[in-house]
């Protein structure tokens, strides 16, 4: 009579279940294999020459043909065979035209980062209680971004004409008619009246910007804060704005960068005038270049206010934006 022996399991007492196992060394089993890894670089490769190409021939190109011609004095027809050298560059250091485009759009960017975004953020934070019918004042107050600027200025330029507008008629009954005047035709009021323009046509734009920020912000934090006895104020300033931050620093940049190359809406209502009163860069630009048929001179502008653009996002970019960036470039990595 034969007994089957059954195997028994005899447990290593030498280690403890609770060992940890030592991690694996890093990038092994993770690593994809060559081929695989040229195929992925060949297929993004094939997608992106289309996009690069049109990137270059719609914005280089003509990036690079403005820089040329800005060394020539040149008015668009014929051959371009005038060299000036820096002679454009140096005429825009004295131009007064141009310093004062310089200063308007200086003013213009304070006065949005000191009274637009504080007026969008206050919206933002009202709008995103609970309120009822909040959705549909979301829509009102955003409305005005999605209408074009031709259509914005069309209708301002009628509300604001003089003595017969809907704004001079509102005050006449108000018995508020001192207050009423040139509107966009007066030189002292005319800046002030386009600002007014800007910020209904841009503040639901930065409203809807602050209210996605607010709406990432856990709700747990302001409940447990309210517990503690923390009031409105200081859960705002505490707890809404930090996390905020990184929200309105990108609103103001982008509120920057759309007072620098503020054109259309300027230039339907007012034309840049009266005499130069609320003239931009785009303008000048314009102006020079298709009125004047100074092309060179325009080229000069043109490659003035894209050494602006580009100084300013990169300072930025360096000094305010570094921390937000680090955080996504480390995420980025850490996934990869």
């Amino acid at each position: 009579m034969t007994h089957s022996t059954t195997p028994t399991y005899v447990p290593d007492l030498g280690k403890s279940p609770d060992t940890p196992v030592p991690p694996s060394p890093p990038g092994t089993g993770t690593r994809k294999p060559a081929g695989r890894r040229l195929r992925d670089w060949l297929g993004a490769f094939v997608f992106t020459v289309p996009a690069l190409v049109l990137f270059g021939l719609l914005v280089l190109v003509p990036m690079g043909y403005a820089f040329y011609i800005s060394f020539f004095n040149w008015g668009g027809f014929g051959p371009i065979s005038d060299f000036r050298g820096l002679g454009n560059y140096t005429r825009l250091l004295k131009d007064p035209v141009f310093l004062g485009d310089l200063s308007r759009g200086a003013l213009l960017i304070g006065l949005s980062v000191v009274l637009q975004l504080p007026f969008a953020l206050a919206m933002a934070v009202l709008l995103n209680q609970k309120l009822r019918g909040r959705a549909v004042y979301r829509m009102l107050f955003f409305a005005p971004y999605i209408l074009s600027e031709v259509i914005t200025g069309v209708l301002f330029g009628m509300i604001f004409a003089p003595g017969d507008g809907l704004a001079d008629r509102v005050l006449d009954e108000v018995g508020l008619s001192g207050l009423g005047g040139d509107w966009f035709a007066g030189q002292h009021t005319v800046l002030p009246t386009l600002f007014l323009v800007m910020t209904w046509k841009y503040f639901g734009f930065h409203m809807m910007l602050y209210l996605a920020g607010l709406q990432g912000i856990p709700a747990e934090l302001h409940e447990a804060a309210r517990i503690d006895g923390a009031g409105t104020w200081q859960r705002f300033r505490h707890i809404t704005l930090p996390l905020l931050a990184p929200t309105i620093r990108i609103s103001a940049f982008l509120s920057v960068i759309f007072s620098v190359q503020l054109f259309d809406l300027v230039w339907v209502i007012t034309t840049g005038g009266p005499d130069h009163a609320s003239e931009t860069l785009a303008i000048s630009m314009v102006q020079y270049g298709f009125k004047r048929y100074q092309l060179g001179y325009a080229s000069a502008i043109s490659v003035a206010m894209f050494l602006i653009s580009l100084v300013f996002a990169l300072a930025y970019q360096r000094f305010v934006l570094r921390r937000d960036t680090e955080g996504a470039i480390t995420t980025m990595r850490g996934n990869r």
